[in-house]
């Protein structure tokens, strides 16, 4: 592995967290017909804690004042108690992800890690994404969420154990049919995003610990990590600006080109 190409999958993987258009899928396919090889389980560990970084950062204010409403519990403001909501809105809209994961995400790796699979989920979840566009009410906005909302989400989100189903794009898909508006299910989808990377990573310590870190890696490792960081952060600020005036239409579209360039290539293989 060379600086370069450390620095070029963080970038990759900042991008395609944030924006709802299948990491897991966009490595799966650059394995496949770019020979890019999958990097060591300590090095995604990097990348997934600098996209986690990048969500930390930016929505600093949100994490800082949830943890002190969470610590004051005898404040009884509106704020408060709505900064309170929020986290606990949080940990419901994870629980059936870190579910999801345990049961089936063993299976899922050992048998869905293939194009073929990509290809129908991407074009799936971009119809999903569409159809939420053009039916969803957007009236809602993000202090109207309910747990109830964050539950939906939340299931969603389990579905992001598939391949090219995208975390970002599954909830976010989700959300624009509850009725809310485009700033709030990207925003909600974000800050849900902070425990499952977290998540993730920790549950991968153990496996790391076993498999040990490789000599003389660690400024790859850094290099992935700050680009990853770095990219994520670029990557949320840009989606936030973007649908102040634009749909999520572009990447629903973006979907279906890619699984169609997909199919082609497996066609033609």
């Amino acid at each position: 592995m060379t600086i370069l190409y450390a620095i070029l999958l963080g970038l990759l993987q900042g991008a395609t967290e944030f924006l709802p258009i299948s990491s897991s899928g966009h490595l799966i396919l650059a394995e496949t017909f770019l020979g890019v090889h999958e990097a060591s389980l300590a090095f995604d560990v990097a990348l997934h804690l600098g996209t986690l970084v990048s969500v930390l950062i930016y929505f600093r204010n949100d994490f800082i004042q949830m943890a002190k409403a969470l610590l004051d519990w005898r404040a009884r403001d509106s704020e408060a108690l709505l900064l309170r909501g929020l986290a606990v809105q949080l940990v419901v809209g994870t629980v059936p992800a870190v579910a999801a994961a345990l049961l089936f995400g063993d299976y899922i790796e050992a048998t869905l890690r293939h194009p073929a699979v990509v290809a129908v989920t991407l074009a799936g979840v971009g119809l999903l994404l569409l159809l939420g566009e053009k039916m969803g009410a957007h009236r809602r906005g993000f202090h109207s969420i309910t747990w109830w909302d964050a539950l939906l989400v939340g299931c969603a989100q389990a579905l992001a154990i598939v391949p090219g189903v995208s975390r970002s794009g599954i909830t976010m898909t989700a959300g624009l049919f509850r009725g809310l508006n485009r700033e709030a299910v990207a925003r909600f989808s974000f800050l849900l995003s902070a425990p499952i990377i977290c998540g993730a990573g920790v549950y991968k310590i153990p496996d790391i610990l076993r498999q040990g870190l490789e000599g003389g890696q660690t400024a790859f490792y850094l290099a992935g990590f700050l680009a990853a960081a770095v990219s994520g952060y670029l990557f949320i600020a840009f989606l936030l600006r973007f649908i102040r005036t634009r749909t999520f239409d572009v990447f629903a579209y973006y979907r279906f080109a890619l699984a169609g360039l997909v199919v082609l290539s497996l066609m033609l293989k």
